[in-house]
C-alpha cells in the first residue's frame, strides 16, 4: 500500500553561543574541554523555531541575531503537517515552555529541541549538547558559576514570539 502523507524535512541548527571561546578558555576554567556553548533550533516547514527567556520564537532559517548556524544536522522527515505543529507548539508554549519556566541548565533550548525532534522524527538531538550542563556542574568552577548562570535567560534577538504567552 502506498504512503501518500506528505513528508518534510526536520534539521538541528546548532550555534556556538561562545563563538570559539568556550574551546580555548574551558581548559583553564573547567579544568575540561568543552567545544561550545550551544544554543539549538528546530528548522521545519521552512522556519526555525527556538525556546528562550521569552517563550518560544520562529523565524526564517538563520534569521536570529546569531545569523547562520554552526552547524546543520539533519534529524529526518515528519508527517506531521504544519497545522498539527503549530497546535502543538501554541500547546508547549502555555505549559512547559512558556518564558517564565526557562532555566539555563535545567530546561532550555536544547530540552526543547529535544522534545521536538523526538515529536517530529523519533530521533534525540546529540547527547554532546544534552550532556553539557551537566559536564560543567560537574566542575568546582561549574558549581562556583552556577547561581550567576541559572540567572541567565537566552533569547536570542529576531524571532517572533508563538504564544505570546503574557497573561495581562
Amino acid at each position: 500500500m502506498e504512503n501518500n502523507a506528505t513528508r518534510y524535512s526536520v534539521q538541528l541548527y546548532i550555534y556556538d553561543l561562545s563563538r570559539g571561546m568556550a574551546r580555548n578558555l574551558s581548559p583553564i576554567m573547567l579544568g575540561k574541554q568543552l567545544d561550545g556553548i550551544w544554543h539549538t533550533a528546530i528548522v521545519v516547514y521552512g522556519d526555525e523555531f527556538f525556546f528562550g527567556g521569552v517563550g518560544i520564537s520562529s523565524c526564517s532559517p538563520g534569521g536570529t541575531m546569531l545569523g547562520p548556524p554552526d552547524t546543520v544536522v539533519e534529524l529526518g522527515e515528519t508527517e506531521v503537517s504544519d497545522e498539527i505543529f503549530m497546535d502543538y507548539l501554541s500547546s508547549l508554549g502555555e505549559s512547559t515552555y512558556r518564558g517564565d519556566r526557562y532555566r539555563l541548565f535545567e530546561h532550555n533550548c536544547n530540552t526543547f529541541t529535544n522534545e521536538v525532534a523526538q515529536f517530529l522524527t523519533g530521533n534525540s538531538i546529540p547527547a554532546y549538547i544534552t550532556d553539557l550542563p551537566s559536564e560543567v556542574l560537574a566542575t568546582p568552577f561549574g558549581q562556583i558559576l552556577r547561581p550567576i548562570l541559572d540567572s541567565i535567560h537566552i533569547a536570542p534577538p529576531g524571532g517572533n514570539v508563538i504564544n505570546g504567552g503574557r497573561n495581562n
